[in-house]
């Protein structure tokens, strides 16, 4: 089953998500340069903090915390530099920490490096750069997990629907590379089953034929920043969780349906793109 991931700074929403079955809460300290490359889209933004991750380490108990600090940079006049941000990351609890938006081989050594073994890895492939040299970095020892970003993949690509790298197969590409090496992989987002603009239930058919192994639950999934009743969220994960998971026993049990969901993806996808450009 895939590893569910939901972003959150919240203690009580972390505590949701953990019952109802969410595997790894995710709190999200990226901010440098993230405004600049997604201006004017509506991405979640959120800059959580190193005291976010202590307290949500401290609220969950068999969640692992996943914690994405920024990529690769020297101390800023008002912010420290990656070695002492990831110091602080590894002090405060996380399980997982991800690196995001790197270009080189040489920045995914000095992540691995910092991280020194006090925690598991995970790159966050989003950069067409990175995608150039993966073989290279495929040969790094230390990357534990790798995810693929479709937002920002998407943007360097100039592509104009976030999915169309998995319809066009580049993330089958990618993801056919890390079965190779034996690297625990995911891709993108989804929503709760039958929303978005791409159905979720389609996204998850591909996690399966690809083999991935995690995805993150959107923003969409629940919005606790428009939902503020505590039993109104709850329930939205519990259900939305167990309708995941119920097709998930569905993807289990069968295999051929996946090549017919690929095709109608693709279609879906490109229906999507002309309706954009219209």
């Amino acid at each position: 089953m895939l590893k569910l991931m939901y972003i959150t700074n919240m203690p009580e929403i972390a505590q949701i998500a953990e019952s109802a079955g969410v595997d790894r809460i995710f709190v999200d300290m990226e901010f440098i340069g993230k405004d600049a490359r997604q201006n004017g889209l509506d991405t979640v933004k959120s800059h959580h903090t190193v005291q976010d991750a202590a307290r949500i380490k401290q609220s969950v108990e068999k969640a692992d915390v996943l914690v994405r600090v920024n990529p690769i940079h020297d101390a800023l006049p008002d912010y420290f530099s990656s070695e002492d941000e990831i110091n602080a990351v590894v002090e405060a609890g996380a399980d997982i920490i991800m690196l995001p938006y790197f270009k080189t081989a040489e920045e995914v050594r000095t992540f691995i490096k910092l991280v020194g073994g006090r925690a598991r890895t995970m790159l966050l492939l989003e950069t067409p750069e990175a995608v150039e040299i993966i073989d290279e970095i495929l040969e790094i020892p230390g990357v534990d997990e790798i995810h693929i970003g479709l937002n920002d993949l998407s943007l360097g690509y100039g592509r104009r629907f976030m999915f169309e790298i998995l319809a066009d197969g580049t993330v089958e590409q990618l993801c056919f590379k890390f079965r190779k090496k034996g690297i625990p992989f995911g891709f993108g987002g989804i929503a709760s089953l039958g929303n978005g603009m791409l159905p979720s239930e389609f996204i998850i058919k591909e996690h399966y034929r690809l083999g991935s192994s995690f995805v993150i639950l959107s923003r969409s999934f629940c919005d606790v920043t428009k939902q503020h009743h505590i039993g109104i969220i709850n329930a939205t994960f519990i259900r939305g969780v167990r309708e995941i998971r119920d097709l998930e026993k569905e993807c289990e049990k069968h295999s051929s349906f996946f090549y017919d969901n690929e095709k109608q993806l693709i279609r879906l996808v490109d229906e999507i793109c002309r309706r954009t450009d219209a």
